[in-house]
């Protein structure tokens, strides 16, 4: 995979380090690959990662174009912690079925198979990713994760194992928690059915009113951000009609 990279965490505060910033707890990288994200203070999603354990360190693996800032904002924070963060040349490699050595599976989704780290890039490629996503309402970044404007239970981080409610303060917890035990959702990602021509990106409304905009489309089913008070009966998107499950 070539729009990932993969930074190296070490330092013996590394996991203290990283509990006390990201969304989910590493405790969990004793049983293979913890899925997490990096907030704003205001509860907003950043970044999203993968950390795999690795002897001595902690390997992060993150879209690439994220990873100039994820770098800077993790040595900001870093302060006099015995912490040290550096870009690395591993490859990162994904694949369905029977797992290689040394892959992880991938936290996420059983659906979504295993995810492997070496020194050159390699195993099956995965031609209908889309439709995986699709059908499991996968959120990828930059699609239907938005950096400084999505927030992660909207976009089902609960469901996906990306986020702990038990291992304490972490940046923009207090949203989080909030939305989680003292509020009911009004927007989030679900999958729809599409009927017509409507590109990624569109507009969804719902009798001439705003009601979400679509995201990834793979044949006749979508990711789309909708607002549920409005997503009862048809919906439209260009010259497509739209239903949400």
């Amino acid at each position: 995979m070539n729009d990932r990279t993969v930074l190296r965490i070490t330092g013996k505060d590394r996991e203290a380090f990283l509990q006390n910033l990201v969304t989910n707890d590493l405790r969990g990288l004793r049983d293979g690959l913890v899925y997490a994200a990096l907030l704003t203070p205001q509860g907003k999603y950043l970044v999203d990662f993968f950390l795999a354990p690795q002897d001595g360190a902690i390997l992060l693996d993150v879209a690439s174009e994220l990873a100039p800032g994820l770098e800077r904002r993790l040595s900001m924070y870093r302060l006099r912690a015995d912490v040290q963060i550096a870009p690395t040349e591993i490859h990162v490699s994904r694949g369905l079925g029977p797992r290689p050595d040394g892959a992880f599976e991938d936290p996420r989704h059983p659906a979504l198979g295993w995810r492997l780290y070496g020194a050159e890039a390699g195993g099956p490629t995965v031609t209908d990713w889309d439709a995986i996503r699709v059908a499991h309402c996968i959120p990828e970044t930059g699609i239907e994760l938005l950096p400084d404007e999505s927030y992660i239970l909207e976009c089902g981080f609960e469901r996906l194992r990306g986020v702990d409610f038990r291992k304490g303060c972490y940046v923009g917890q207090e949203v989080t928690a909030r939305m989680k035990h003292k509020t009911e959702l009004r927007k989030g990602l679900t999958t729809v059915r599409i009927e017509g021509e409507a590109a990624p990106g569109a507009e969804i409304t719902a009798d001439g009113k705003p009601a979400g905009r679509l995201c990834t489309r793979a044949g006749e089913r979508a990711i789309a951000y909708l607002r549920f008070d409005r997503a009862e009966g048809p919906l439209q998107a260009g010259t497509a009609t739209i239903w949400a499950d």
